[in-house]
C-alpha cells in the first residue's frame, strides 16, 4: 500500500468524527468542512515522514480547530471565538485531545453530524448528496456521476442544502434519549435511501452509481458502532449486506435485468451474505422487530435458499403480512402479492392488488406485476397493456427491456398460436 493510500484510508475512517467534532465546535457546515481539509492536507504533508498519529481523529480535530479559528481571525473580527481558556490551551494537544474524546462524545458527535444532513426540511435527493459530501467525503465530480446529472448541478444542489441548513438555525445541544432515538431513525432512513439510489441504478452500465451501495453499508456499520445493541440498526446492516450480495448476478452480460428467481446464486457474495444472516439472527434475539428487521429476515430467506424452488414463499408471506402492519404501505402489499401468488396461485394476488391502483398508478413495478399475473392467468390482452404502462414508466432502459422481454413474449406465443392453426 502506498503512503497515500494508507493515508486515505485513515482520513476516510476519521471524517465522520472529525467532521462531527468541528461542527460542534463551529456551528458551521462550511467552516468545518474547510477546517477538516486543512487538517488533511497538513496529514498529507506531515503523516509519510513523521508516522500516523497515535489517534488520527484527535490529530485532525486538534489541527482543524486551530485552522478555522487562524481562518476566523484573519477573515472577520465580528466572530465571536471560544472561551480564552480554549484557546490559550498549551498542553500535549493530541494527548488531551484524544482524552477528551469519550465514547459520549463521540457518538453524540457523529449522530449530530448525520442528522445535520439528514435534516425533514431537506428533500430526498439533497439529503443523500449532503450525506455523501460531507460525512463520506466524495467529491462533488463523484456523487455527480453516481445521480448522473451535471457538476454544476450538483454543487448547486448540496449549496442549496448547506444554505437551508444554515437558515434552519440547528440546536447543538446534546440530544437526549427521546431526541436520540427520533435522529437515530431519520439517519437510519437517510442511510437506507444512499443504499437504494445505488441499488435502484439499475441499468448494468451505470457502475458509477454502485459504490453508493458500499457507502451506505459502511454507513450503516457506523451506526452499528454508535448503537452496538440496537436491533434495528443489526437489521439495516443485514439488509444492505444480503441485497448488495447478488449484485453480481443482477444483469447478464448485455446489462439486462435478470430476476432474483433466474439468478445465478453460485454468483452471490457468500461472505457478504454470511455477515448479513448473522447480524439478523443477533437482532431477532432481542425480540423488537422493527420494519428493517422484518425486511432483512425476508432476504435472508431468499439468501438461505441454495434453488429457487427451495424459497419458503409461505413464511416469506407471512413476514411480509407482519410489516404490513408494522408499516402500512400499498408497496409492502405489492410485494406481499409476490409472495401469495406463488401460495396461492396469480389470482389471489391479482385480487390483493387490484385495489391499490389508484394509488400505485405511476409506480412502474406496480404495472409489471400486474402484467405478469394477468398473464399468467391467460389474459394477454390486459396483460399487454399493462406491460405498456410499466415501460412508460420504467426508471432506466434495464428495467424497459426487461418488460419489453415479457411483451416479445406474449407476440411469440400469439404468432406461434396462428400458425398452428393454418
Amino acid at each position: 500500500m502506498t503512503d497515500i493510500a494508507w493515508i486515505d484510508k485513515a482520513l476516510t475512517a476519521a471524517r465522520p468524527q472529525a467532521m462531527g467534532a468541528l461542527l460542534r465546535y463551529f456551528r458551521n457546515l462550511d467552516t468545518a468542512e474547510e477546517a477538516f481539509q486543512e487538517a488533511s492536507l497538513r496529514a498529507l504533508k506531515t503523516w509519510p515522514d513523521k508516522g500516523p498519529p497515535r489517534d488520527p481523529a484527535a490529530w485532525l480535530i486538534f489541527v482543524g480547530r486551530n485552522s478555522g479559528l487562524d481562518t476566523i481571525r484573519r477573515t472577520s473580527k465580528q466572530v465571536p471565538l471560544p472561551p480564552e481558556e480554549t484557546l490559550s490551551d498549551t498542553s500535549d494537544a493530541e494527548a488531551d485531545m484524544a482524552d477528551r474524546l469519550d465514547g459520549e462524545h463521540y457518538r453524540d458527535d457523529i449522530l449530530r453530524l448525520l442528522f445535520v444532513c439528514c435534516h425533514p426540511d431537506l428533500p430526498s435527493t439533497q439529503q443523500i448528496a449532503l450525506a455523501l459530501r460531507i460525512v463520506s467525503g466524495l467529491t462533488v465530480p463523484q456523487i455527480a456521476r453516481a445521480f448522473l446529472v451535471g457538476e454544476s448541478a450538483m454543487e448547486q444542489r448540496i449549496t442549496r442544502a448547506k444554505a437551508r441548513i444554515a437558515a434552519a438555525g440547528l440546536p447543538f445541544e446534546v440530544p437526549d434519549a427521546t431526541q436520540r432515538r427520533l435522529r437515530l431513525t431519520a439517519v437510519s432512513a437517510m442511510i437506507y435511501l444512499v443504499f437504494n439510489e445505488g441499488y435502484s441504478a439499475a441499468e448494468g452500465n451505470a457502475p458509477a452509481a454502485r459504490p453508493l451501495c458500499d457507502e451506505a453499508i459502511r454507513l450503516g456499520r457506523l451506526l452499528l458502532r454508535l448503537f452496538p445493541s440496537d436491533p434495528e440498526s443489526m437489521g439495516l446492516a443485514a439488509l444492505m449486506l444480503i441485497q448488495h450480495a447478488r449484485t453480481p448476478a443482477r444483469f447478464d452480460a448485455d446489462g439486462t435485468l435478470v430476476l432474483l428467481e433466474d439468478q445465478d446464486r453460485s454468483r452471490w457474495n457468500r461472505p457478504m451474505i454470511h455477515e448479513g444472516l448473522s447480524l439478523i439472527d443477533k437482532a431477532m434475539r432481542h425480540r423488537r422487530p422493527g420494519p428493517y428487521q422484518i425486511q432483512a429476515a425476508i432476504a435472508a430467506l431468499h439468501a438461505r435458499a441454495n434453488r429457487p424452488q427451495d424459497t419458503d414463499w409461505q413464511q416469506i408471506e407471512l413476514l411480509y403480512a407482519s410489516l404490513e402492519r408494522l408499516q402500512p404501505s400499498p408497496v409492502v402489499t405489492l410485494n406481499r402479492s409476490v409472495a401469495v401468488s406463488k401460495t396461492k396461485g396469480p389470482r389471489a394476488a391479482l385480487d390483493l392488488i387490484e385495489t391499490l391502483s389508484d394509488r400505485l398508478s405511476g409506480y412502474f413495478h406496480f404495472h409489471g406485476v400486474r402484467g405478469s399475473y394477468l398473464l399468467e392467468l391467460g389474459q394477454t390482452d390486459a396483460a399487454r397493456i399493462a406491460f405498456n404502462r410499466a415501460i412508460a414508466l420504467a426508471n432506466s432502459v434495464a428495467e424497459a427491456a426487461h418488460i419489453r422481454a415479457h411483451l416479445d413474449r406474449i407476440e411469440k406465443d400469439f404468432a406461434a398460436a396462428g400458425s398452428k392453426k393454418i
